[in-house]
């Protein structure tokens, strides 16, 4: 039986808690995130930890189960522009500056994966992406890579540096030759058009991913608990 732990995180830049579910005891550290204004334990409670629970027995992977503030920037109906963007650029240092260097000394590792479904592959890309030197392997699972739907007729150069599919046109490819780029989507999947441009970019700029695209089934859990056991079994062998 793995071990479960709900704690707390007191974060000095977003001067506030951030709620954190730890499932395992060692093992690569995989930092998730929920999908649209979903909680901390949303993968737990719809059974995407379940389906890899048995690698993180196997001490191969440690899951890290992350609240997000998406009720603060883009789920905020009531807020301007320039705040939601602003409350979502502390949020991305948070992760930079506090809870990417707090798990790293946990895990003893330099670079640690990053996961999500749907709007939490959003979140998993965006910190992939914008901070390649911290991460090893990306797992977007019907991701979308672009907010401007959440942030429309604003010109905010914030808004450019946290749309994936925009800023990485202009990276340096060298940055990302080292990590592990998984584009998850289904033929029947709403976001695989968001996929596909995703992977021109990345195409375009000679950095190396893999485009999975499934067959016959849609935009939910389903695909997604069939789909990262197989990642995770593929880039986490048993050593």
């Amino acid at each position: 039986m793995a071990q479960v732990q709900h704690t707390q995180y007191y974060s000095n830049t977003l001067n506030r808690n951030i709620n954190l579910e730890v499932t395992g005891h060692w093992g690569h550290p995989i930092l998730m995130f929920p999908s649209s204004g979903g909680k901390y334990t949303q993968n737990n409670d719809f059974g995407l930890n379940e389906s890899v629970m048995r690698f993180v027995e196997e001490g191969r992977i440690k899951l890290y189960n992350i609240e997000t503030l998406d009720m603060l920037s883009f789920y905020a109906d009531d807020l301007p522009t320039d705040v939601i963007i602003h409350n979502y650029e502390l949020y991305m240092q948070f992760l930079k500056n506090e809870m990417i260097p707090y798990i790293q000394n946990e895990c003893n590792t330099h670079r640690i994966a990053v996961a999500g479904c749907s709007f939490g592959g959003y979140h998993a890309a965006n910190t992939a992406f914008r901070f390649p030197d911290l991460v090893s392997h990306l797992f977007s699972l019907s991701g979308v890579f672009n907010i401007r739907n959440f942030t429309p007729n604003s010109d905010d150069m914030r808004i450019y540096y946290n749309c994936p599919n925009e800023f990485m046109v202009d990276e340096e490819s060298w940055k990302y030759n080292h990590m592990q780029i998984v584009l998850s989507t289904s033929d029947w999947d709403s976001c695989k058009p968001k996929n596909e441009n995703m992977a021109s970019v990345l195409e375009s700029k000679g950095i190396p991913y893999w485009y999975d695209e499934k067959k016959w089934i849609e935009h939910d859990w389903p695909l997604w608990k069939m789909v990262f056991p197989e990642y995770v079994e593929k880039y986490f062998p048993q050593s």
